[in-house]
């Protein structure tokens, strides 16, 4: 039997595995559980709405893709950095400096940078090799959009091999699954949460897989009209570039709003076969979790829907709540 009735519009919940731990969030709070050194669980909540919802404006269709997904890296960024605090308080005591800060922002720039040029430039680079700028722009952004894809699927591989991404994608899995059991069944504890697979069509992997399959699409119809009736032609793979990046929003947007269908109609025939592909993915960036990491999941999902966790019978770990110390 559900622990509860949960209002149909509350089931809207979401994850992210972080450092040890799992970070979730509902449309009211943001938790991030995190087992640390001690085999305890760190649990840190604190209250939020989303910008969509405080701006109507962001909150319109394609237009809250974007602004979604730049405030969910925010939110990411922020829920890696507290997790790695915790769970390496054996091996480090010392407090932040703003030095760390300072460094830590250097470091996801740089690795923003080398992602766009990674992912997005030289896929650009190599289809101009191949096909020539003036050649079928469909062809040139298919060739590119495949050479993106081979560039992100070895990425995902290589990364799994190493141990402490391995924990990251348990911890992943352990987030689909407890989603799963609340939605589902609307039961938070382990052993219901065991049940269910570790592949969940909202996933953000799916998004990238989407996101990339979109481009294709984009940014073929764009160069087309740019080549064919305004005359336009791309001298270098660079200048393509320019041109393509400030559409980057427009494909999140489309990309949010095809998740956000198929994880409501994930039943209907054709949606399932959609979203294949995305599943089929799921299957590198997740992995079968312990019945520790599930334990992790759980908290943080009761405490982001404000939820019994810390003296309930579905929680056996010691919980300690975090406190910032201003």
């Amino acid at each position: 039997m559900p622990e509860k009735n949960f209002e149909q519009e509350d089931l809207a919940v979401g994850g992210q595995a972080v450092i040890e731990g799992v970070m979730m969030r509902s449309k009211k709070f943001i938790s991030i559980a995190v087992r640390n050194p001690q085999n305890e669980i760190v649990v840190k909540k604190t209250p939020f709405e989303p910008i969509t919802k405080k701006y109507k404006i962001l909150g319109l269709p394609i237009i809250r893709g974007a602004v979604s997904l730049f405030e969910s890296l925010k939110i990411g960024t922020s829920a890696l950095n507290f997790s790695a605090e915790i769970a390496g308080t054996e091996e480090n005591n010392k407090p932040t400096t703003i030095f760390d800060k300072i460094l830590g922002g250097i470091i996801t720039v740089f690795s923003l940078l080398l992602g766009v040029g990674l992912f997005m430039f030289l896929p650009l680079q190599t289809a101009d090799f191949l096909i020539g700028s003036d050649g079928n722009q469909l062809l040139f952004n298919l060739t590119a959009g495949i050479i993106r894809l081979s560039l992100f699927l070895v990425y995902l591989w290589a990364i799994s091999l190493m141990k402490d991404i391995k924990r990251i994608f348990e911890y992943h899995g352990a987030e689909h699954k407890s989603i799963y059991a609340f939605e589902i069944e609307q039961k938070m504890d382990v052993e219901t949460a065991k049940t269910y697979t570790t592949l969940h069509p909202r996933c953000g992997t799916s998004f990238l897989l989407i996101v990339a399959i979109q481009i294709i699409l984009i940014f073929a119809v764009i160069d087309t009209i740019l080549t064919s009736y305004y005359n336009f032609t791309y001298t270098s793979a660079f200048q393509r570039f320019l041109v393509h990046f400030p559409f980057m929003p427009l494909v999140a947007g489309f990309s949010f709003e095809f998740l956000k269908f198929s994880g409501k109609h994930r039943e209907n025939p054709i949606v399932k076969i959609l979203i294949q592909p995305g599943l089929w993915l799921q299957k590198i960036t997740t992995s079968e979790p312990n019945s520790e990491q599930l334990e992790v999941a759980i908290v943080a999902l009761r405490s982001a829907l404000n939820e019994e966790f810390q003296n309930c019978p579905q929680v056996k770990s010691k919980i300690i709540i975090f406190n910032e110390v201003s």
